[in-house]
């Protein structure tokens, strides 16, 4: 019996591949986005798609004709470095948007919500980092996403079976190579593809968990039916420490440069930007025997081949 759902922000990178997944099983869909950084085309075409601003009260009202099993929640402006520019409109979309959206859920008598949240809640860390370690954020985006967690734990207790996914570094096809303000891999591939060097602000030292999307959206239907998960966070990583210049000599070989030829223009910063952070998955393997599958080396391969197919740019 198929199910009936609705993602948040499915006009993204991970929502939309969330819900061509579930459309793809013959699942019900409702997509809600209001395209500031989504694009439609990743909206599924059985779905049914609604453009809206999950920070508007009226919102709401379009979805009452529907019931839903589950709501998967994405929908969030996604950047940390325009969260310094417009901290207000971060705070809406991340915070306000999550509350209105948990309050709906309520009162339409929806249990079950998964929520995505980010690394971005932790701030600093030298190794691994669990989801018992102290949140602190250093910028606007992830103090916004921490309080979209409290009001998904707040629910949680009201009687919401909420599951929160701190994501790390999420990559793969799909992402949106014009915007270069979001997505470490996709800004830098985006170079490529225009025939520039890869831009990195900050040093090359620093360093993520990159997680490829495939693995991200198996670890959210792999929660949704477990309720271990019910009341908890979880990382959604790989739990392997991967740096900047690493991260630019595997894109350049999977582009097909000589290992070490990239090239590379190291200038500026970005502003709450943090020296890096890498996810201990213990959680996850504990409670659902999950772990990622996809290797950075072929999931960057992937990207590239979806890229080059997307752009026609397949001359090296």
């Amino acid at each position: 019996m198929s199910g009936r759902y609705l993602v948040t922000g499915g006009a993204g990178f991970i929502g939309g591949h969330l819900a061509r997944r579930l459309a793809d099983r013959g699942d019900r869909v409702v997509v809600i986005d209001d395209l500031s950084s989504g694009l439609e085309e990743n909206v599924p075409s059985p779905a049914r798609f609604e453009r809206a601003d999950l920070a508007d009260p009226a919102t709401y009202e379009r979805l009452n004709d529907e019931t839903f099993d589950v709501v998967f929640h994405f929908g969030a402006q996604p950047s940390a470095e325009v969260s310094t520019e417009d901290p207000l409109r971060d705070f809406d979309s991340n915070a306000r948007g999550t509350f209105l959206l948990l309050r709906w859920c309520e009162s339409r008598g929806i249990r079950r919500v998964l929520h995505a949240s980010s690394m971005a809640v932790y701030g600093e860390s030298d190794g691994p980092i669990a989801e018992t370690a102290p949140l602190l954020p250093r910028s606007f985006y992830g103090t916004s996403k921490l309080a979209g967690e409290a009001y998904a734990r707040i629910f949680g207790l009201r009687g919401l079976d909420v599951t929160i996914f701190r994501m790390f570094n999420v990559y793969g096809s799909g992402q949106n190579l014009a915007n270069l303000r979001q997505g470490m891999a996709s800004i830098y591939l985006a170079y490529l593809l225009d025939d520039q060097p890869i831009h990195v602000k900050g040093s090359l030292d620093r360093f993520r968990d990159f997680v490829h999307v495939t693995d991200v959206v198996d670890a959210w239907l792999a929660t949704v039916e477990a309720p271990v998960t019910f009341g908890k966070a979880y990382n959604v990583g790989t739990g392997r420490r991967t740096t900047v210049r690493e991260l630019v000599d595997a894109l350049g070989v999977a582009y097909g440069f000589p290992r070490g030829e990239c090239p590379v223009r190291v200038e500026g910063a970005t502003g709450g930007d943090i020296q890096g952070n890498v996810a201990d998955m213990s959680a996850m393997q504990r409670d659902l025997g999950w772990q990622s599958k996809v290797t950075l080396e072929d999931g960057l391969a992937e990207m590239v081949a979806w890229a080059k197919a997307r752009t026609g740019n397949g001359a090296r």
